[in-house]
């Protein structure tokens, strides 16, 4: 989840899909700016992202549980939210959906697809997670309580630097009981979740 500040996130989703090469990876971003990157792990086995895959993204209400435990509430007045989806990447094959087989015929060469996120687009992708990101299901202890889900690489600093914003989600993944006091850390807006 990333603070609506910056709202054009959205407006300019790009999706790259790179599965011809030996670490394939998915990343997603705006504005030529990378905001995340999957890599393909040991532990993902064969199913991920080497069956056929599709790229979805929505913006939805994360209120209730992506901004402190519902303490930032989305503000309807900014209404009505509208994504729109320009320069998007995708390389691979189509798959029939019914038979499962690739049709490659005019698959392109390794070469021509990039292997990931670049050295200066990592450091884009950092700066720009440290300063809109509020949520990552990665960092998640109450969803998942024994270890984050295989895709997820967790970078230490952002999970103390999440863990300051939201403790309850982002800390012993117990939910606290009893009275508990909230300093305000100014005017948050709504969220947008990919």
């Amino acid at each position: 989840t990333f603070d609506i500040k910056w709202r054009k996130l959205a407006a300019r989703m790009r999706g790259l899909l790179t599965a011809g090469n030996p670490r394939p990876t998915i990343s997603q971003g705006a504005y030529n700016i990378p905001i995340r990157e999957v890599t393909r792990t040991k532990s993902m086995g064969g199913d991920f992202p080497s069956k056929p895959m599709t790229l979805y993204a929505t913006i939805w209400d994360a209120s209730d549980w992506a901004t402190n435990g519902g303490k930032y509430r989305v503000n309807y007045k900014y209404a009505p939210y509208v994504a729109k989806f320009s320069d998007l990447v995708l390389h691979g094959c189509a798959v029939d959906p019914i038979e499962h087989v690739a049709n490659c015929d005019t698959a392109q060469s390794s070469e021509a697809v990039p292997s990931g996120v670049t050295p200066v687009q990592r450091i884009k992708m950092d700066n720009f997670r440290k300063k809109h990101m509020t949520y990552s299901y990665c960092y998640d202890k109450i969803r998942y309580t024994k270890a984050p889900p295989s895709e997820c690489v967790i970078n230490p600093q952002e999970a103390e630097r999440l863990r300051k914003f939201d403790p309850v989600t982002f800390g012993s993944g117990r939910h606290r009981h009893g009275k508990r006091h909230h300093h305000s850390k100014g005017n948050h807006a709504e969220a947008v979740s990919f």
